[in-house]
């Protein structure tokens, strides 16, 4: 029997993961990456280094290939098209990743389809901000390149026409958004194969450093259950609306109102769904590749009461393998991920997920863990 090949574009951590779970089921990879060291290009066995900016490598990579995927949303919406064109299956396709890779583009769709969002804009210029601005609750504004960004990047909070000049200065559109008065930031997870079939994780909680998730609580603490019930709705929702394949990750506000409004969208696995490779019956990389393969889904419920996830930043202690004899025999039911990545500060080289009864003793396990493998814990 011949087993499929997964063609994933993109060499990160997110591949790599990826990979990891289709290892168990016989799929084979084959993998489009920039670099030979890239987090997944060291684990993958068939490795094609190039630019999928590139519409003849794209097309050369796709060869043997049974479904494309990615690790990324940046390749070319045309170039997908065309690869459909050859008869080439795409996952998400470029008609549902448009929305993931254009923030003026998926809001108009979320607004057409009744989803609710914070008051955006696309504005033209610092004199349309200050409009956009003066048409609600007036100045901080934020602001966002509407391709491009991620992790804070391309995203800026202005408090003036002065502070607004700087996003116009990369020559591509803006959108404007009001300032959300939010009481935390939540994540909707979903997976949908091509049949329709598609199944939802709890929602969780995600917590940012410096623009940075930081840590992922599954499911949110003290989350009304009609709010949770219809935050998974929401996302199911925006899945089968945009014709998703795969993973989508819904990233939202909880407003101070009582109300929960769709931030971003991430149409591949997300670090907010990390959590689930150790705290869930079938982890979000899992069911990607299942999705992308039109296999049955698998269950997405917890194993633990609670599981935490926490990000290993890069610090000023590169030697992180010296740190596990600590970590694991002070917990040995800590699970750590490491994504092969030289060390640099504030650079996401991993995470460690920990699970259990209390949520307490759960978070304080993951953020010594985290803070033992940076340094910035010693004892």
């Amino acid at each position: 029997m011949t087993f499929p090949v997964v063609g994933m574009v993109g060499g990160g951590q997110l591949a790599r993961m990826t990979h990891e779970s289709g290892i168990p089921l016989g799929i084979r990879f084959k993998l489009l990456s920039d670099t030979p060291q890239d987090s997944a290009a060291q684990v993958v066995n068939d490795v094609v280094i190039g630019d999928y900016r590139d519409l003849g490598t794209l097309r050369e990579f796709a060869r043997g290939c049974d479904v494309i995927t990615f690790d990324h949303e940046h390749v070319p919406t045309e170039h997908l098209r065309a690869l459909e064109a050859d008869g080439i299956p795409v996952r998400p396709g470029p008609d549902a990743l448009v929305h993931a890779q254009d923030k003026g583009v998926m809001r108009a769709k979320l607004d057409a389809i009744g989803v609710p969002c914070p008051r955006h804009r696309i504005v033209a210029d610092p004199a349309d901000v200050v409009a956009f601005a003066a048409e609600g609750d007036g100045f901080p504004v934020v602001l966002k390149t509407v391709r491009g960004g991620y992790d804070g990047k391309g995203v800026w909070v202005v408090d003036s026409a002065e502070e607004a000049a700087e996003p116009f200065r990369a020559g591509v559109p803006v959108l404007a958004e009001e300032r959300v008065d939010f009481v935390r930031e939540l994540a909707a997870n979903v997976v949908r194969s091509p049949h329709g079939q598609a199944v939802a994780y709890p929602v969780v909680e995600s917590r940012q450093v410096d623009g940075v998730c930081d840590t992922v609580i599954a499911p949110a603490p003290d989350l009304d259950e009609s709010l949770a019930l219809s935050a998974e709705e929401m996302a199911l929702k925006i899945a089968k609306e945009l014709g998703v394949v795969g993973h989508l990750a819904v990233e939202l506000f909880q407003t101070r109102d009582g109300r929960i409004l769709v931030n971003e969208l991430a149409m591949r696995p997300h670090n907010s769904g990390h959590w689930s490779m150790d705290g869930a019956v079938t982890s979000q990389f899992a069911n990607h590749v299942r999705a992308v393969l039109d296999l049955p889904l698998g269950d997405p419920r917890p194993r633990a009461a609670w599981t935490v996830m926490v990000n290993v930043l890069g610090g000023d202690y590169p030697d992180m393998y010296s740190a596990y004899l600590h970590c694991m025999a002070r917990d040995p039911q800590l699970k750590i991920h490491m994504y092969g990545k030289d060390v640099k500060p504030g650079r996401k080289v991993g995470h460690v997920n920990t699970y259990g009864d209390d949520l307490a003793d759960v978070l304080e396990r993951a953020r010594h863990a985290a803070g033992y493998l940076r340094g910035t814990i010693t004892e």
